[in-house]
């Protein structure tokens, strides 16, 4: 009876496996913005971002062309929240916020609380040192990063 319960028991333990979907996201967040509203914070931080003089105007620079042209590539319309890089990862971390650009390096303060995408383009700094530009999705919700981090790649900045 032992021998016939065990390899049953593996068996339908793989065919479980195999019905995941990997890679997955806790929160659903990439099945959610996609057709709908994709939620990003900025910060200034020229050329990168560079935030509206008025209420009404909208974020500008390279981070934000790049995000507006992700967005369209999953049919997701741009919701903007501004503020400092603290305030904004905090809202990442509560879920408020989907994804937070502002001229982030691979060297961030925030690789504890936020994904880090893999760098998307390189350039050097005041000091001469390499920096990597990276932006900052949710933890763990890894099928937004993988499809996130796959548009980066193919724009090879």
């Amino acid at each position: 009876m032992v021998r016939r319960t065990i390899p049953t028991l593996v068996l339908l333990v793989a065919l479980t496996a195999c019905s995941a979907t990997i890679p997955s996201d806790p929160d659903d967040t990439l099945d959610r913005v996609t057709g709908g509203i994709l939620r990003v914070g900025v910060s200034p931080s020229p050329p990168w971002t560079d935030l509206p003089d008025g209420p009404d105007g909208e974020p500008a620079g390279t981070e934000v062309e790049l995000v507006e042209e992700f967005a369209s590539t999953i049919d997701s319309e741009v919701q903007w929240a501004t503020g400092g890089e603290e305030e904004l990862i905090g809202q990442l971390e509560r879920g408020e916020l989907d994804l937070v650009i502002g001229g982030l390096t691979a060297r961030s303060p925030w690789a504890e609380k936020a994904a880090l995408t893999y760098r998307y383009t390189e350039t050097t700094g005041p000091d001469g040192a390499k920096e990597l530009h990276v932006m900052a999705a949710p933890m763990g919700e890894n099928a937004f990063l993988v499809e996130l981090e796959g548009f980066l790649l193919e724009k090879d900045l």
